[in-house]
């Protein structure tokens, strides 16, 4: 049964003649259908934007070829979406063609998507609404500040944030051009957010990130760069209501845990 239902196109032959009475074969169908279009309407949940982008009937289609590919394997639909991206990357007809030859409206299609799935499992997953007392105040000092962990530091190559929150807000967007992204992800007080970032902003929270602290951070960036580091120091510095204040206030930021001497 289980099988009939995850994969209706298998469920055929002599094999069905004898499991399944005659009578229960149009139940079956009609299980069959519902089931597939139920965990589709459920993946159009988990990525409103790309529904809207693809259209309703296109994106069912989409939808049917994945939940074949990708059947639900739990009992909660939560990962549903989770390869999602990955499958429309890898089924793009323009796969094997170099980076400068392919469709962009494809290349949008997947940045969405990531965005989009991006955002679903921050939503749900851990937070951090428990730690309130490692929330840092504007006036503490860099060698104290780490980056939340549970921040998503995300670059695409199109506008997908601005086009998802257009969805989201009623109104209809066309497609954006093609126009590199960086953003940041934050869930607060179990709501989520997304901060547009400069490219070198996400470079320089990609270094806290990858270092463990503000201070660590600046360092990290100054060798990407190839830039003195008290260059480096200054500017972040002049920073210090520009976006390190805004970044503190809205919860980039945790309290560096001290090191336990071993």
């Amino acid at each position: 049964m289980l099988g009939a239902l995850v994969r209706p196109e298998g469920a055929s032959g002599p094999e069905l003649d004898v499991r399944v009475h005659p009578p229960a074969r149009v139940r079956l169908g009609t299980y069959q259908r519902s089931y597939i279009a139920r965990l589709g309407k459920c993946l159009a949940g988990q990525f409103p934007a790309l529904c809207h982008a693809l259209g309703p009937e296109l994106f069912d289609d989409f939808a049917r070829e994945y939940l074949r590919a990708h059947p639900s394997t739990s009992h909660s639909l939560y990962a549903l979406g989770r390869r999602f991206p990955a499958w429309l990357e890898a089924q793009r007809p323009d796969r094997d063609a170099a980076a400068a030859q392919r469709e962009a409206w494809i290349d949008f299609m997947v940045d969405l998507a990531d965005y989009e799935w991006r955002l679903f499992e921050l939503f749900d997953g851990p937070g951090p609404e428990r730690e309130r007392e490692r929330e840092p105040t504007a006036d503490c000092p860099d060698a104290e500040l780490a980056l939340q962990p549970h921040l998503v530091l995300a670059e695409h190559r199109f506008p997908v944030a601005w086009y998802y929150h257009e969805v989201r807000a009623g109104r209809r967007p066309s497609v954006p051009r093609r126009e590199p992204s960086a953003s940041v992800l934050l869930r607060r007080d179990y709501a989520t957010s997304t901060f547009p970032v400069t490219a070198l902003h996400l470079r320089f929270l990609t270094c806290v990130r990858e270092r463990g602290s503000v201070n660590a951070g600046l360092v990290g960036l100054a060798e990407v760069l190839g830039r003195p580091l008290a260059e480096i120091e200054a500017a972040w510095a002049a920073q210090r209501e520009g976006v390190r204040r805004p970044w503190i206030e809205a919860g980039f930021f945790t309290r560096a845990r001290p090191r336990t001497r071993r």
